[in-house]
């Protein structure tokens, strides 16, 4: 017995782990570890009951008896059931002493490999508010499971750790650490939100918050910060591949999972023309998704114009797939915008060219992509400048084709001007600009025309008959365009057009137009142009030798128009013959640098407004359907102005820009459809991922139904055993108690 207890003291001892910590040091005694070994060292008691057993000599009674015949036989019995008793007794003592100690060693089995901590900790909690929480399960929604979930996170922990709790908001209350009592009431106030955040993103929030924190300093082994990550980990989110870690922190991840992931929404839409003008047939293309396991069909869809309902329409959509709704409507004068706010009429007719709209269908319980609000301006009027050579012997070289073609139309405010006399200050209250054949381009000139296509302007050019090629040519370099190089006399004739480009999209029916006896513009003479593969050039119009005849370039934000020839007929017929109507109109119609239909809220978009605002006035931003008015942060970029919006709108809808009652402009923000997609990764894809980039420090927590707070704290502190410890001591003492109660010996 005694050669046996020192023996396995002795084999304990021997396997102290190799797994030492700084001031920690951890046992292994089989699959058994203990949360304070120091007390171990407490089995040393086990030598007073066997030193009581040893030197515990009885003295003996003499005992008379009548015969002697059995005496031996009663000798041998007694003393074989006395030393049975004591054996008992001493083993029972010693168990009894030895779970005593082990109770206060706290004995606990890991569970999957995790290694118990002492002292404070510092947990981070997040809890996902995006959209797709709106998803329901057993439980109600996933949001109202995740905050249950985090109050049991939290009531597994000792009232002196830390905590901080973490949304897609990434508020700055957020940005601190809180006792139990402050994390509850801010765990209530917690709702859905617009705001989306990527898994690198949510961990990199929380490792720096704690780093930073103050209670870790004392702490230098950092082995007490944690890390939980409750959500439904949609794959659109979880980025890993830029996932920074940080092995001094340990990462749970708590997924949940939604009863029905299906979801029917509006992707985005869009215009099949750049520019939007009265009562013209418009035609908008609106893209939906179905992300479920069934079909539909003639499921209504609606078109709102100014709160006015258009047409209704309705769509058939297989599962898992997309489909187009188009919707045609023409945009009447009488349409006219409307402020909902009682306390800011604006004075409609200042603005009648803006439209805000909205499509929406009926899908649940994802509700937040069931509306897709844009809004787009009309066109009223376009400025156009022709800007035309001058010599003191001709009176005008304005062209006669220009003026019929612009200044007869109440769409264009056709102005002609002379090369050497231009204000250069005015040049960007022009849509389009005309250079009417110049023999050279000034520097100044061509750094203003520069900066006027940087800004969204288009530029038309047609050159001289005896231009100055070399100036032509550095102001062609400068903007990235194909050059001049010499005029070709031979004849020849348009061959091909662009159909495919917007210019000509709608002009020329596609199916008649390979007749043979198709007519196109005859050309006497051109200017051969330069071909790099550098420039952006799109042709417009083609000659039979495959020179370009009419080619467009992206400069900035704008457009710069080419053309091989003058306007003078001696050139060609293109001035009278029936492409010239329909190629200029559409490139001055095209020449509007229209706003984006639509901005997306939580991308921290800058509206970019094609005037200037001028003047200290106060310029509000204000909702159509809400109480939302804001005053934005505004600055002056060369001729356009920037409203800084610091992702202030957080509703989607439609909203105003006015000054004091005179409205300026108008436009629509939408939730980001990232969170539309409700497909999440599963358990084992999601350990998956982490097995293959070895992220050992982050675990998947297998909740399922379980009680949170009683896995984590068998996670976090092991398997307990101590209280089976208590009981084995009572066991022990009473069976202690019986054996010198009632066996013999």
């Amino acid at each position: 017995m005694i050669f046996s207890i020192i023996t396995a003291y002795g084999w304990f001892i021997l396997i102290k782990t190799k797994w030492q910590d700084e001031s920690k040091i951890y046992y292994l005694w089989a699959l058994m570890s203990f949360l304070y070994p120091s007390f171990l060292f407490a089995l040393s008691a086990i030598a007073i009951p066997i030193i009581i057993h040893l030197f515990n000599f009885r003295k003996f009674t003499t005992i008379y008896f009548s015969n002697v015949r059995f005496l031996k036989e009663v000798k041998e019995e007694t003393q074989a059931k006395s030393k049975l008793k004591h054996l008992l007794v001493l083993a029972a003592r010693i168990l009894a002493i030895a779970f005593i100690v082990f109770a206060f060693a706290q004995p606990f089995i890991p569970i999957e490999n995790s290694k118990v901590q002492v002292g404070d900790k510092v947990i981070s909690i997040f809890i996902d508010n995006s959209f797709s929480m709106e998803a329901i399960n057993k439980n109600g929604t996933l949001l109202d499971e995740a905050k249950k979930r985090a109050l049991e996170i939290i009531s597994s922990f000792k009232p002196t750790d830390r905590f901080q709790i973490l949304t897609n908001d990434f508020e700055g209350r957020h940005q601190r650490l809180v006792n139990k009592e402050e994390f509850t009431t801010l765990l209530d106030e917690i709702k859905i939100s617009p705001a989306t955040r990527s898994f690198s993103e949510i961990t990199s929030r929380q490792i720096d918050l704690l780093q930073q924190s103050e209670s870790l300093k004392e702490n230098q082994t950092g082995k007490n910060k944690l890390s939980f990550i409750i959500s439904d980990f949609q794959k659109s989110n979880f980025n890993i591949d830029k996932f920074k870690n940080d092995t001094s922190v340990i990462f749970n991840l708590i997924q949940l999972t939604a009863a029905e992931r299906s979801n029917i929404y509006i992707d985005t839409c869009w215009f099949e023309t750049p520019v939007r003008q009265f009562n013209q047939i418009e035609k908008l293309h609106v893209r939906i998704k179905n992300l479920s396991n069934k079909d539909l069909e003639n499921n209504p869809i609606k078109l709102f114009i100014n709160e006015v309902q258009k047409t209704p329409g309705s769509f058939n959509i297989a599962k898992e797939s997309d489909t187009e709704v188009v919707f045609s409507f023409s945009s009447k004068e009488k349409d006219i915008i409307s402020d909902s706010n009682p306390q800011s009429k604006i004075r409609n007719s200042q603005f009648k060219n803006l439209m805000h709209c909205r499509v929406e269908l009926n899908d649940f319980p994802i509700t937040f992509d069931d509306k897709f609000y844009f809004s787009f301006e009309v066109a009223k009027n376009i400025p156009i400048l022709c800007i035309n050579a001058s010599d003191p012997s001709v009176k005008t070289f304005e062209s006669p084709y220009l003026n019929k073609l612009f200044g007869e139309d109440s769409l264009f405010i056709f102005k002609n001007a002379k090369e050497n006399n231009l204000d250069y200050s005015t040049l960007s209250d022009d849509k389009l600009i005309i250079l009417n054949e110049l023999k050279t381009i000034s520097s100044g000139l061509a750094q203003e025309l520069k900066r006027f296509m940087s800004n969204g302007g288009s530029l038309l050019i047609f050159p001289n008959e005896k231009a100055d090629l070399n100036s032509y040519k550095d102001f062609l370099v400068s903007v990235k365009t194909n050059y001049y190089e010499q005029l070709d006399t031979l004849n020849t004739k348009v061959d091909k057009i662009n159909l495919d480009n917007v210019i000509y999209k709608d002009v020329f029916d596609k199916k008649t137009f390979g007749a043979s006896n198709l007519n196109l513009p005859i050309v006497n003479k051109h200017y051969i142009r330069s071909k790099t593969t550098r420039s952006n050039e799109e042709y417009l119009l083609k000659l039979q030798n495959g020179d370009v005849f009419l080619s467009k370039y992206d400069v900035g934000k704008g457009k710069l128009y080419l053309s091989s020839v003058p306007l003078q007929t001696d050139f060609s017929n293109f001035t009278k013959h029936a492409i010239f109507v329909p190629t200029l109109y559409k490139i001055a119609i095209y020449s509007q640098n229209t706003q984006p239909l639509f901005y997306t809220i939580g991308n921290d978009e800058n509206i970019e407004l094609n005037s200037l605002l001028k003047g200290e006035n106060i310029y509000h931003i204000r909702s159509l359907n809400t109480n939302f008015d804001i005053i934005p942060e505004h600055k002056m970029v060369d001729s356009k102005t920037e409203i800084i919006l610091h992702n202030q709108i957080t509703d989607a809808g439609n909203y105003n820009l006015v000054e004091g009652k005179d409205l300026l402009s108008g436009f629509a923000f939408n939730f980001n459809r990232k969170e539309s997609n409700l497909t999440c990764l599963k358990s084992d894809e999601l350990k998956e991922q982490l097995a293959i980039n070895n992220l050992n420090n982050i675990s998947v927590l297998k909740i399922d139904n379980k009680n949170l707070k009683e896995y984590i704290s068998e996670v976090e502190q092991g398997k307990k055993l101590w209280k089976y410890c208590i009981i084995l001591v009572l066991f022990f003492l009473a069976a202690e108690v019986l054996l010198i109660r009632f066996m013999k010996g």
